[in-house]
Protein backbone atom coordinates (compact mmCIF):
# COMPACT_ATOMS: atom_id res chain seq x y z
CA UNK A 1 0.00 0.00 0.00
CA UNK A 2 1.58 3.43 -0.95
CA UNK A 3 1.46 6.21 1.67
CA UNK A 4 -0.43 9.15 0.51
CA UNK A 5 1.93 12.22 0.68
CA UNK A 6 1.19 16.02 0.85
CA UNK A 7 4.30 17.66 -0.05
CA UNK A 8 2.00 20.41 -1.90
CA UNK A 9 0.86 21.60 1.61
CA UNK A 10 1.56 23.99 4.21
CA UNK A 11 0.68 24.09 8.26
CA UNK A 12 0.64 26.75 10.38
CA UNK A 13 0.49 25.83 14.30
CA UNK A 14 -0.21 29.07 16.24
CA UNK A 15 0.36 28.32 19.73
CA UNK A 16 -1.06 29.96 22.28
CA UNK A 17 0.50 29.23 25.31
CA UNK A 18 0.74 31.92 27.98
CA UNK A 19 4.43 30.78 28.76
CA UNK A 20 7.09 32.27 26.95
CA UNK A 21 10.53 30.30 25.22
CA UNK A 22 12.17 28.05 25.97
CA UNK A 23 9.91 27.16 29.15
CA UNK A 24 7.97 23.68 28.06
CA UNK A 25 4.39 23.60 27.63
CA UNK A 26 1.82 21.13 27.02
CA UNK A 27 0.57 22.92 23.98
CA UNK A 28 4.00 22.92 22.50
CA UNK A 29 3.72 18.80 23.57
CA UNK A 30 0.30 18.64 22.09
CA UNK A 31 1.98 20.83 18.74
CA UNK A 32 4.70 18.39 18.40
CA UNK A 33 2.57 15.23 18.19
CA UNK A 34 0.43 16.67 15.84
CA UNK A 35 2.63 18.31 13.41
CA UNK A 36 5.00 14.82 13.37
CA UNK A 37 1.89 12.92 12.13
CA UNK A 38 1.47 15.85 9.37
CA UNK A 39 5.61 15.79 8.49
CA UNK A 40 5.45 12.28 7.93
CA UNK A 41 2.98 12.40 5.24
CA UNK A 42 4.98 15.63 3.79
CA UNK A 43 3.04 18.71 4.93
CA UNK A 44 5.76 21.23 5.29
CA UNK A 45 4.97 22.96 9.13
CA UNK A 46 5.61 26.21 10.62
CA UNK A 47 4.94 26.78 14.01
CA UNK A 48 4.82 30.13 16.39
CA UNK A 49 4.57 30.99 19.61
CA UNK A 50 2.33 34.11 19.89
CA UNK A 51 3.39 34.95 22.95
CA UNK A 52 6.93 35.05 21.67
CA UNK A 53 6.14 38.00 19.52
CA UNK A 54 5.35 41.87 20.05
CA UNK A 55 1.60 41.30 18.87
CA UNK A 56 -0.69 44.23 19.19
CA UNK A 57 -3.78 44.02 20.84
CA UNK A 58 -6.66 45.08 17.78
CA UNK A 59 -8.84 44.24 15.16
CA UNK A 60 -6.95 46.04 12.40
CA UNK A 61 -3.90 44.67 9.79
CA UNK A 62 -1.47 46.63 11.49
CA UNK A 63 -1.79 48.28 15.09
CA UNK A 64 1.14 51.08 14.38
CA UNK A 65 -1.64 52.67 12.26
CA UNK A 66 -3.89 52.90 15.06
CA UNK A 67 -1.41 54.03 17.86
CA UNK A 68 0.89 50.94 18.82
CA UNK A 69 4.21 51.56 18.64
CA UNK A 70 5.33 48.14 17.49
CA UNK A 71 3.01 45.41 16.00
CA UNK A 72 4.51 41.99 14.76
CA UNK A 73 1.66 40.19 13.56
CA UNK A 74 1.48 42.02 9.54
CA UNK A 75 4.88 39.89 9.26
CA UNK A 76 3.30 37.04 11.23
CA UNK A 77 0.16 37.27 8.73
CA UNK A 78 2.21 38.20 5.62
CA UNK A 79 4.91 34.93 6.11
CA UNK A 80 3.03 32.19 7.47
CA UNK A 81 -0.74 32.79 7.64
CA UNK A 82 -0.85 33.47 4.19
CA UNK A 83 0.76 30.90 2.93
CA UNK A 84 -0.34 28.29 4.94
CA UNK A 85 -3.13 25.73 3.64
CA UNK A 86 -3.76 24.57 7.07
CA UNK A 87 -4.08 26.78 10.73
CA UNK A 88 -4.34 25.03 13.87
CA UNK A 89 -4.87 27.13 16.80
CA UNK A 90 -3.37 25.61 19.89
CA UNK A 91 -3.64 26.41 23.24
CA UNK A 92 -4.50 25.80 26.95
CA UNK A 93 -7.70 26.29 28.88
CA UNK A 94 -8.04 28.72 31.71
CA UNK A 95 -10.90 29.09 34.36
CA UNK A 96 -13.04 26.96 32.00
CA UNK A 97 -11.71 29.24 28.57
CA UNK A 98 -9.60 30.00 26.11
CA UNK A 99 -5.87 31.96 26.98
CA UNK A 100 -5.96 35.55 26.25
CA UNK A 101 -3.53 34.85 23.70
CA UNK A 102 -5.69 32.66 22.14
CA UNK A 103 -8.37 35.21 21.59
CA UNK A 104 -5.81 37.49 20.70
CA UNK A 105 -4.96 35.82 17.96
CA UNK A 106 -8.37 35.11 16.62
CA UNK A 107 -9.00 39.09 16.88
CA UNK A 108 -6.18 39.81 14.92
CA UNK A 109 -6.95 36.74 12.49
CA UNK A 110 -10.53 38.25 12.15
CA UNK A 111 -8.54 41.72 11.80
CA UNK A 112 -6.93 40.75 7.95
CA UNK A 113 -10.51 38.82 7.25
CA UNK A 114 -11.34 41.52 4.55
CA UNK A 115 -8.26 41.47 2.80
CA UNK A 116 -8.65 39.70 -0.74
CA UNK A 117 -6.24 37.33 -2.32
CA UNK A 118 -4.55 37.68 -5.89
CA UNK A 119 -7.96 36.29 -6.86
CA UNK A 120 -10.47 38.67 -5.67
CA UNK A 121 -11.47 36.16 -3.27
CA UNK A 122 -11.22 37.06 0.86
CA UNK A 123 -7.62 36.25 2.45
CA UNK A 124 -8.74 32.69 3.73
CA UNK A 125 -10.65 31.12 1.26
CA UNK A 126 -10.24 27.24 0.50
CA UNK A 127 -7.97 27.36 3.40
CA UNK A 128 -8.57 24.93 6.69
CA UNK A 129 -8.55 25.46 10.12
CA UNK A 130 -8.14 23.24 13.42
CA UNK A 131 -7.69 23.98 17.15
CA UNK A 132 -5.75 21.76 20.00
CA UNK A 133 -6.73 22.45 23.71
CA UNK A 134 -4.50 21.51 26.20
CA UNK A 135 -5.49 21.92 30.26
CA UNK A 136 -5.77 19.94 33.30
CA UNK A 137 -9.52 20.90 33.44
CA UNK A 138 -12.31 20.64 32.17
CA UNK A 139 -13.54 22.55 28.79
CA UNK A 140 -11.87 21.26 25.99
CA UNK A 141 -15.19 20.88 23.66
CA UNK A 142 -16.18 24.47 24.87
CA UNK A 143 -13.34 26.10 24.07
CA UNK A 144 -12.87 24.10 20.65
CA UNK A 145 -16.42 25.18 19.84
CA UNK A 146 -15.31 28.75 20.13
CA UNK A 147 -12.38 28.23 18.13
CA UNK A 148 -13.41 26.39 15.36
CA UNK A 149 -16.44 28.54 15.12
CA UNK A 150 -14.39 31.83 14.79
CA UNK A 151 -12.41 30.09 11.98
CA UNK A 152 -15.67 29.48 10.07
CA UNK A 153 -16.89 32.83 10.48
CA UNK A 154 -13.44 34.52 9.11
CA UNK A 155 -13.95 32.14 5.96
CA UNK A 156 -11.76 29.22 6.76
CA UNK A 157 -13.58 25.34 6.12
CA UNK A 158 -13.52 23.48 9.37
CA UNK A 159 -13.76 19.82 8.48
CA UNK A 160 -15.25 16.97 10.32
CA UNK A 161 -13.38 16.49 13.88
CA UNK A 162 -10.88 19.13 13.23
CA UNK A 163 -10.07 19.26 16.74
CA UNK A 164 -7.93 17.75 19.70
CA UNK A 165 -7.46 18.13 23.22
CA UNK A 166 -4.72 16.76 26.08
CA UNK A 167 -6.05 17.26 29.41
CA UNK A 168 -3.96 14.60 31.16
CA UNK A 169 -3.76 14.22 34.67
CA UNK A 170 -4.14 17.92 36.77
CA UNK A 171 -0.47 18.82 37.95
CA UNK A 172 3.02 18.99 36.69
CA UNK A 173 3.71 14.97 37.08
CA UNK A 174 2.97 13.36 33.97
CA UNK A 175 3.76 16.24 31.24
CA UNK A 176 2.92 15.57 27.90
CA UNK A 177 6.19 16.34 26.47
CA UNK A 178 7.56 12.71 28.28
CA UNK A 179 5.23 10.78 25.51
CA UNK A 180 5.24 11.92 22.60
CA UNK A 181 8.00 9.90 21.25
CA UNK A 182 4.93 6.95 21.92
CA UNK A 183 2.68 8.26 19.53
CA UNK A 184 2.52 6.53 16.38
CA UNK A 185 2.92 8.75 13.86
CA UNK A 186 2.50 6.64 10.46
CA UNK A 187 -1.43 7.12 10.72
CA UNK A 188 -3.93 8.84 8.80
CA UNK A 189 -4.82 12.18 10.52
CA UNK A 190 -8.13 11.38 9.78
CA UNK A 191 -7.80 7.93 10.74
CA UNK A 192 -6.27 9.02 14.20
CA UNK A 193 -8.32 7.68 17.45
CA UNK A 194 -10.50 10.00 19.34
CA UNK A 195 -10.64 10.09 22.94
Amino acid sequence: MTETRYDDLRALFINCTLKRSPELTHTGGLIDVSANIMRTHGVRVDVVRAVDHAIATGVWPDMTEHGWDADEWPAIYRDLVLPADILVIAGPIWLGDNSSVTKQVIERLYGCSHLLNDAGQYAYYGRVGGCLITGNEDGVKHCAMNILYSLQHLGYTVPPQADAGWIGEAGPDRPIWTRVRAVRTTTSPTATPRS
